[in-house]
């Protein structure tokens, strides 16, 4: 049991600093080597916007994920567009059902998946399904590779998913609608406005509603590709997106997040004795007020998972609630003037969980947890550095201090090159899930949370070889060392127990090369994953036969190729990724073969009067290879998919 008198002694103290006296913002870029970075984030003069992640990672890979990028997956999953533009490895069921991520040769347990800076990943999983997740929900994406216990918290082991919104500060009024046809008797509708303006003198407002509805059919002509059985299912997807923001001119500003999903699957649906339904639904809301260098956050999250069989009359629940408040600070603790900055971020977490599901017996299972973290960052012309201090209490749980420190330092600036080195040392933790531990039977209380220690570092570049070429490329090489991983143990009837010592370890590539003259523009990006990770410990006779060995589900090597030609309005667009076999045992012995998977795309933007009309035609799975899922079977061969997004008109002020 934790002790409470020490940590109320610690929040006298938190709430002594975020008492203290006013400050001033600096301006500073978020990170001084992160892929596609752009331009230094100019930050407000009375509160910092970026979240903790993507300023307080010094050392660490962050990829942003372009807007381009986004409108061209805008129909897909975010499964489809991290496939795509990332080496994360992702185990698959089959089209429109379970899809988990391995990030850097994790486990789906160890990736966070954030939402405007709140972890929403399903608590009683303590993970996300991918295929849930609509890239129409978002319009801002990162990713952040390596741990992030200090600055995020649980979870965050091998790496995170930044999901945000951005508001729009020019637009008066503007709509869109868009409609996709797919192979297979697939199609998506979206229809959504955004609107903004003036709130007399002093403040003005901006907002977004936007609606999704994806109807995957999935009315294969076939049952079989080529010896393997093609599993039918059906899914149906609805979405809700509402983002409201106000500002005063002084820099305050408040705003209001709302995300709705439903995701609706169907397994076998003509079989009505072995059908399997599932269906998730999720509520996101979120309240953000920020003003002289204070932000505070309150929150409230709804998981639901409902399961049930053939006639469906008899069904599994699980309901799942939590309640989030956040507050945190940043202080200046070098003068503005200066050409050095230093700033301090103090800020405290507290979530309210209770959930009620049939596994856990007629109870309500309720849990508290608080976090207390303190980020420095400090940058001059050629350094940044960060350093971080996490501490978390658990109900009934006792989780690690974690802290973290990066470093950056450019080796070359001048003029049309820079070479930037890169490294750092954070340790990472994970509360078990609420199933590992209140599962009747097989769950266990006593749990102890995992504990990583990641060191990682590479270099990044930035080369401009003329007006009309540049090349951005980036290397980095981690290994990551987890124990106390915990693990269903078969011997035991799949109880869980803390048993494992997990060591990933490897090496990332990326590079984009670009060229622009006149009316053409050309680019082509690749990445390169290198990914071994394993059991390191033998904690009985089986476990002997597996140290060593390859982790199932996660290939060895990745790698990704995206290039496009464009000309005016229209674009070529060509996506490939390649992984490499993957085990499907502990001991190595079976194992899916590697595949290549290439789509092309072809878009242009007419116009119908004064709309503009973004038309896509793109063919997936190009040169129809097989390739199977977890349960192997066979996924869909090739296919199409049509395109429409009509954007009538902005008005502004």
């Amino acid at each position: 049991m934790r002790k409470q008198p020490s940590f109320w002694w610690v929040i006298n103290v938190f709430v002594g600093l975020l008492a203290g006296q006013d400050c001033y913002a600096q301006s500073d870029s978020s990170s001084m080597n992160s892929v596609r970075s752009g331009p230094p984030v100019s930050l407000s003069v009375v509160t910092v916007r970026a979240i903790a992640p993507e300023r307080f990672s010094a050392g660490q890979k962050l990829q942003r994920i372009d807007s381009a990028t986004l409108l061209q997956f805008r129909f897909g999953l975010l499964t489809d567009l991290l496939t795509f533009t990332t080496p994360l490895a992702f185990k698959n069921y089959g089209p429109g059902q379970l899809a988990t991520v391995s990030f850097r040769g994790t486990s789906a347990n160890h990736t966070a998946v954030l939402w405007n800076g709140i972890n929403i990943n399903q608590p009683n999983l303590g993970q996300t399904d991918f295929s849930t997740l609509a890239v129409a929900g978002f319009n801002r994406l990162a990713v952040q590779y390596g741990p992030g216990g200090s600055v995020i918290g649980s979870d965050a082991v091998g790496g995170s998913i930044l999901l945000g919104s951005t508001p729009n500060w020019e637009t008066k009024f503007g709509a869109t609608i868009g409609q996709q046809l797919v192979s297979f008797g697939n199609n998506q509708t979206q229809l959504g406005i955004r609107y903004g303006g003036a709130l007399g003198k002093s403040w003005n407002f901006s907002g977004r509603t936007f609606g999704y509805r994806n109807q995957m059919n999935n009315d294969y002509p076939y049952r079989e590709r080529r010896g393997y059985f093609v599993e039918q299912s059906t899914t149906g997807q609805r979405g809700l997106v509402q983002d409201l923001y106000v500002r005063h001119k002084s820099g305050r500003q408040l705003s209001v997040n709302a995300w709705l999903t439903d995701n609706d699957l169907i397994l076998a649906p003509q079989d009505t004795i072995a059908r399997e339904r599932t269906r998730t639904q999720s509520v996101r809301l979120l309240g953000t007020y920020e003003a002289n260098q204070m932000t505070v956050r309150l929150g409230w999250i709804r998981d639901v998972i409902d399961y049930a069989k053939g006639s469906y009359l008899q069904s599994s629940h699980t309901s799942t609630d939590r309640f989030i408040g956040r507050i945190e600070r940043e202080f200046l603790l070098w003068p503005a003037s200066q050409r050095t900055n230093l700033s301090l971020r103090i800020g405290g977490e507290w979530s309210h969980y209770q959930t009620c599901t049939d596994g856990y017996g007629d109870g309500l299972i309720t849990e508290n947890r608080q976090d207390l973290y303190a980020l420095l960052r400090f940058q001059t012309d050629r350094w940044l550095v960060s350093a971080n201090l996490r501490q978390a209490f658990v109900t009934r749980f006792n989780p690690p201090t974690t802290p973290s420190l990066g470093t950056e330092y450019k080796l070359v600036k001048r003029s049309g090159m820079a070479l930037t080195a890169k490294g750092s040392v954070g340790y990472s933790y994970r509360v078990p899930t609420l199933n590992e531990r209140y599962w009747l039977v097989l769950g266990d209380p006593d749990l102890r949370p995992e504990r990583g220690i990641n060191v990682e570092g590479g270099l990044a570049t930035n080369v401009t070889f003329s007006e009309h070429l540049n090349l951005d490329a980036e290397v980095t090489a981690y290994h990551n060392r987890i124990d106390d991983w915990t693990y269903w143990n078969p011997t035991k009837d799949y109880h869980v127990e803390n048993l494992q010592l997990v060591v990933a370890r490897g090496a990332e590539i990326t590079s984009t090369l670009t060229y622009t003259k006149s009316r053409w523009k050309t680019g082509i990006h690749t990445g390169y994953g290198l990914t071994r990770t394993s059991q390191e410990r033998a904690y009985d006779t089986y476990a002997q036969d597996v140290v060593g060995k390859q982790l199932p589900y996660v290939p060895v090597h990745t790698g990704t190729l995206t290039a496009y030609v464009q000309r005016n309005r229209t674009r070529l667009t060509i996506q490939s990724q390649t992984t490499s076999r993957r085990f499907v045992t502990f001991d190595n012995s079976q194992f899916l073969k590697g595949v290549t998977m290439t789509n092309v795309l072809v878009e242009t933007i007419a116009k119908l009067g004064p709309v503009p009309i973004r038309i896509q035609g793109q063919i997936n799975n190009v040169f129809d290879v097989l390739a199977l899922s977890v349960k192997r079977n066979a996924l869909p061969g090739r296919s199409w998919a049509l395109n429409v997004l009509f954007n009538f008109p902005s008005i502004t002020p």
